[in-house]
């Protein structure tokens, strides 16, 4: 029988690189795509509405993951509450989430080098990317974590520096400008891009296994990670946002550095110079989130949702390092498309079908197991969860109705796989 238990390595600032990691590429493109769709104020509002969901979501996914610290994350969580169809459904969607936000990000990577140097083609520096950061994975959680937590330090710094610099070029009446072109349902339609700001924070319940004390050290990292990414959302969105006519910023892949170009002149060192820096918050996000997803399908693999070879861990760096491989394989194919925005969209149907998972999940194991061992409990129970469940439900409704055919062919590819799972009899061998 082939090993199958990582190592514990994690401390509650690598829980934390790993969590704001994990999306601080948000900060950086994707989300201004929701100013075509609802326009500035209307993002804001959007954005307002998702960080509640997220705060909310957080604080009750964290009671999930300290009473079942398992790499699975979701897919765990939703089996034990759900029984095996649950597992079927979280762990289809979770990995929809993480397999499709990676080439989304892989993209982006190389449009930030191409826009600092034309030679830098973007389809093959996205995929050179996954090569190098696979393989980075590949050698061990702990040197995965100390990179992480190096490159996030400096992508948070960077933000920082970025709400610096543009913030005294902000004007109001720039802000204001044709600030809810499409209504209010603009703001509905602008929901998936606000997820982009925080979706995958919640992989940090798939190094639950590897962390240390889990029941302390993840709270730690989910709240501080929380914190620090509402402020750098709202902060960076603002002021790009009054800096010009935001129309030049709603659909490129690399609006901050164009944004600095604005304020400082496209042939300024800073904007070069900024633009070079920005690809640590890319890479850190695309980093972790390889770290996610093979650790989810390593989970499901163990689990017996899918082959069990996907389960090895190296003998020498205890890590999942088929899961590695194919999951690679799987994102180099989705970046060959060249469709950011639609990847960022799937991403999301995938993320907020999860959530809705998640907190059923919660609710029904206070139900079923009243006496499963809770180092942390949901804060205002059970409004939080509540409130969590009932905005996830209204994204994923936003989401169907403005990207109906994306919807579609979420939701085919998930009943083909329910088919497929009956139709092997799995259903009843993992009850």
């Amino acid at each position: 029988m082939p090993n199958t238990t990582l190592k514990r390595a994690l401390s509650p600032i690598h829980l934390w690189a790993i969590a704001v990691g994990l999306v601080i590429s948000g900060e950086y493109f994707g989300w201004n795509y929701g100013w075509g769709a609802a326009g500035t104020v209307g993002f804001l509002i959007a954005t307002v509405i998702v960080t509640i969901l997220y705060i909310t979501f957080i604080f009750s996914f964290t009671e999930l993951t300290t009473s079942i610290p398992h790499s699975g994350g979701p897919f765990e969580y939703s089996r034990r509450a759900l029984g095996p169809f649950g597992g079927l459904v979280a762990g289809y969607a979770t990995l929809i989430e993480f397999l499709f936000a990676t080439p989304a990000i892989a993209f982006a990577l190389g449009s930030y080098l191409h826009f600092l140097d034309p030679f830098f083609d973007e389809l093959y520096t996205a995929i050179a990317c996954y090569l190098i950061f696979s393989f980075i994975n590949y050698l061990g959680i702990k040197e995965s974590a100390v990179f992480t937590l190096v490159v996030t330090l400096l992508a948070v710094a960077e933000l920082l520096l970025f709400i610096g610099i543009v913030s005294p070029h902000f004007r109001m009446e720039r802000f204001m400008y044709d600030s809810m072109p499409h209504g209010y349902l603009g703001i509905f339609a602008a929901l998936p891009f606000a997820i982009w700001f925080y979706l995958a924070i919640e992989g940090v319940a798939m190094v639950a296994e590897e962390s240390k004390d889990p029941h302390r050290t993840i709270p730690i990292g989910y709240i501080s990670g929380i914190a620090t990414l509402a402020f750098l959302a709202i902060g960076i969105m603002v002021v790009s946002g009054g800096i010009t006519d935001w129309h030049r910023l709603a659909n490129i892949d690399y609006p901050l550095p164009e944004a600095i170009g604005i304020v400082m002149g496209k042939d300024s060192s800073l904007t070069k110079l900024f633009a070079g820096i920005g690809l640590f918050g890319l890479i850190a996000s695309f980093h972790s989130i390889i770290l996610g997803y093979s650790r989810q399908l390593f989970a499901l693999a163990r689990g017996g949702y899918l082959p069990r070879g996907l389960a090895r861990i190296h003998p020498r760096f205890h890590t999942p390092h088929v899961a590695l491989i194919v999951g690679g394989i799987v994102g180099i194919i989705a970046v060959c498309s060249g469709t950011t925005q639609q990847l960022i969209v799937l991403s999301a149907l995938g993320a907020v079908v999860m959530y809705v998972m998640s907190m059923v999940s919660l609710f029904v194991l206070r139900r079923k197991e009243p006496d499963l061992e809770r180092p942390f409990r949901a804060p205002f129970y059970p409004i939080f969860p509540a409130i969590a469940l009932f905005l996830s439900v209204i994204c994923l409704l936003a989401i169907v109705v403005y990207n109906f055919w994306l919807s579609v062919l979420f939701f085919v590819l998930l009943g083909a796989v329910m088919g497929l799972f009956v139709g092997m009899g799995m259903h009843r061998k993992l009850l």
